[in-house]
């Protein structure tokens, strides 16, 4: 074949189209894949960690790429590690009793096997539904409840709306009642589920500017303006801002990656983290209905958040100077399939910074807080996530989620009310429901030999020392093991936990590090022996630390599409390694509680949750110090200075 290499600059750039068909046409020739094969995913095999940090410009690169694959004939699932510099595969090996991630195009092909079923058919017509093509059929994960029948098929459960017309909202109008269960390796309806005939809802959810009656007419333009160009510089997938150097990356499964991130401090680069990512995320249903009971969508590893990244828009998505990158993938053929503007980069005005009045002297300092913002978003059916990194002036790091799009629905006859959601329109329900998030977060703070400290605060007896009762004091204590470090936060005793390296002291003699600060969470509500609770035990803590291993990557385990349970964190835990001054990957999982209301429809306002790793003695001082201040655009002129 004759594919160009576009050489790259450094071991973790992201694939491009051209190695990415240099992979899957050197597999598809030296392994002679029939038709029925399906690429699921293909990425960045990524090399150790040692010979990343041991990486000079100028050196070699080695370039291999990771695929899974799955054998729709044969119903069998493989791995394999392609050398895209060699055109040689290193790896082929047979997964047994595994289901990989459910693909896109298995999505519209799903559609339509559920739409062309003469059961299914034959059900629409009974709920007086004659028009086949209005109607949407969302394939579900099938999960793992222990059923016979379900084992060892690949299996999709298919949930269905109807439109009024082609740029309808169909979650208005759920088909409740019916549902179908689909073999994916097959293309066939194996099973119809037909119960009741509910009511359609009668109002619709319109929310696109021809559906709104009257805009608002009283916005004036507000335009982010940077005459210079933004301060961030970019060499390939690395970003120099302000004493910031990010290196990020992008793949099928979780989608934007960060890599090796550090601050310029007097000089010096000091590292925090080494890899970042969006690990696992469940999303658990509260309705004990079918077939609402079953969901329980496991959007990372059984869809893959970067292959449901959207493109991005200037002026919709992002605002002010922005640098898009594109996301190469692959399609389920092989062939490399782009999104477009998968990754925005800017920068945003955040504020205040730091400010002090002298009252004595009337002498006003402050400074205005800049942060640079890299994200992308995802579609996940009726969904949207978006997620962003910030990088802060002053040391710190914050991800956050912000979910919108639309919800979940199921229709509820005329008077009546589910217990387990509310009302969003008449006859509309939206059920309860919980997003969680895991963070793997393989820490780097000043070098690979960490610890984890908790920190919890406690109010001090009453006694001579502590006349007035006032006193409290933060106890630390270093978590030794991993059953030690298997933790949920408290309120009552504003626990944080901080990660630090004891091999590097601060000037004050402590140990340099920086702190989780959490955001909004939640504890899950399911039955600790429910096929969720089997499947997400990483929702069970909120805090969990492992030493580092290449091979954990995915807090719910590799395969998570209707496995059993019991894989992933709870499982490697079990071992109890040490994870005091070691290399160690901290996992941080953070939970949504979403009770839904009326004015979540008919398309959801944000709502915002995250962390944010906050330096605690990696400083000697505000390292904002030194930001220079604004320029005032409206003063008086003898005022200005």
């Amino acid at each position: 074949m004759s594919t160009t290499i576009i050489k790259v600059n450094h071991p973790l750039e992201p694939l491009n189209t051209a190695e990415i068909t240099i992979a899957t046409h050197t597999i598809k020739k030296e392994k002679n894949l029939s038709e029925s094969f399906r690429f699921v995913s293909v990425s960045l095999y990524e090399p150790s960690k040692e010979r990343v940090l041991q990486f000079k410009e100028g050196d070699p690169i080695e370039r291999e790429a990771f695929m899974t694959l799955i054998d729709n004939k044969e119903e069998k699932s493989y791995e394999a590690i392609v050398s895209i510099s060699r055109e040689k595969v290193l790896k082929w090996e047979h997964i047994p009793d595994v289901q990989p991630g459910i693909m896109a195009d298995e999505f519209l092909q799903c559609e339509q096997v559920v739409k062309n079923n003469p059961e299914m058919q034959a059900a629409f017509r009974k709920r007086g539904i004659e028009d086949i093509d209005l109607i949407m059929a969302d394939p579900w994960s099938a999960g793992n409840f222990g059923i016979e029948e379900e084992k060892g098929k690949r299996i999709a459960r298919t949930i269905c709306w109807l439109k009024t017309d082609r740029f309808d909202n169909g979650y208005a109008r759920p088909i409740s009642g019916l549902h179908a269960f689909v073999d994916l390796n097959k293309m066939e309806v194996i099973k119809v589920v037909d119960h009741d005939v509910i009511p359609l809802p009668p109002n619709d959810g319109k929310y696109t500017t021809d559906g709104v009656e009257k805009l608002r007419d009283d916005i004036k333009p507000l335009d982010i303006i940077q005459p210079e160009g933004p301060s961030f510089t970019t060499n390939g997938h690395e970003i120099d801002w302000q004493k910031w150097k990010i290196r990020f990356g992008f793949n099928p499964r979780e989608g934007l990656v960060l890599h090796t991130v550090s601050y310029n401090d007097d000089g010096v680069e000091r590292p925090v983290l080494y890899r970042a990512s969006l690990s696992e995320m469940v999303v658990p249903y509260g309705d004990p209905g079918d077939p609402v009971n079953r969901n329980n969508a496991f959007d990372v590893g059984e869809y893959g958040i970067g292959m449901l990244a959207n493109p991005l828009t200037l002026g919709c998505d992002c605002l002010g100077e922005i640098q898009y990158f594109d996301a190469h993938l692959t399609d389920s053929k092989g062939n490399p399939a782009t999104i477009q503007n998968a990754i925005c980069l800017h920068e945003e005005d955040y504020g205040i910074l730091w400010k002090h009045t002298d009252f004595r002297t009337e002498k006003v300092d402050v400074r205005r807080s800049r942060r640079l913002a890299l994200s992308s978003i995802s579609t996940v059916g009726n969904y949207e996530y978006g997620f962003f990194w910030y990088f802060y002036q002053d040391g710190n790091v914050e991800f956050e989620v912000k979910l919108t799009g639309i919800l979940h629905t199921k229709a509820v006859l005329p008077g009546e009310k589910s217990p387990y959601g509310n009302l969003l329109a008449p006859q509309l329900d939206g059920p309860n429901h919980q997003h969680f998030f895991n963070m793997r977060l393989d820490m780097m703070v000043d070098g690979v030999q960490n610890s984890v400290v908790e920190v919890n605060t406690e109010s001090e007896k009453s006694g001579p020392h502590n006349p007035f009762g006032n006193a409290f004091i933060a106890k630390s204590h270093t978590l030794k093991n991993e059953q030690e470090a298997m933790r949920n936060m408290n309120l009552e005793s504003a626990r944080y936990w901080k990660i630090i390296n004891p091999n590097k002291k601060n000037w004050v003699g402590e140990p340099v590090g920086y702190k989780i600060m959490s955001g909004e969470n939640a504890y899950p509500y399911a039955h600790k022996d429910s096929s969720l609770m089997k499947r997400a035990g990483f929702i069970n803590h909120h805090l969990w630390v492992t030493p580092y291993d290449e091979k954990e990557k995915y807090a719910a385990g590799d395969y998570p599409n209707q496995h059993e349970g019991g894989d992933g964190l709870p499982k490697w835990v079990q071992q109890n390694r040490n994870i005091d001054n070691d290399d160690i990957v901290v996992w941080y999982t953070m939970g949504h509680h979403h009770i839904t209301r009326p004015e979540d429809w008919p398309v959801m306002p944000t709502a915002y949750m995250g962390f944010m790793l906050r330096p605690v003695g990696f400083f000697k001082q505000n390292p904002s110090i030194d930001v220079p201040p604004s320029q005032p655009k409206h003063c008086d002129p003898s005022s200005c200075s």
